[in-house]
């Protein structure tokens, strides 16, 4: 059994090890600490309003102008689906074939 007095140095260097060392902390944290304002930003005074700043209008039309093409070009885009695809190919085999590939009713 060990001596009495190497337990107590265990026991008080113990919460040290726990803690661990902090090499290199040079002082407090390096990013932006919250604010509480919407993005970092403070409200203009009453009366003013808020000045953009310069890259923000080419974001906008950037954004929202790639979205409405991507719409536009999506709402045109072909219709490539082995339906469609399938569907032709039959009507113009029974076409070539003499064939009528529309229901008639008999009356």
């Amino acid at each position: 059994m060990p001596p009495t007095s190497s337990l107590r140095a265990l026991q008080v260097r113990a919460p040290q090890r726990i803690l661990g060392r902090r090499y290199a902390s040079h002082g407090p944290p390096s990013y932006n600490e919250p604010t509480g304002f919407l993005f970092g930003e403070k409200p203009p005074p009453p009366g003013q309003k808020r000045v953009k700043e310069e890259w923000e209008n080419i974001w906008y039309y950037g954004m929202f102008g790639t979205m409405a093409l991507a719409t536009v070009m999506l709402y045109y885009k072909p219709d490539t689906s082995i339906q469609t695809w399938a569907l032709k190919e039959a009507k113009e085999r029974m076409e070539a074939r003499g064939e009528k590939y529309k229901y008639e009713q008999s009356s």
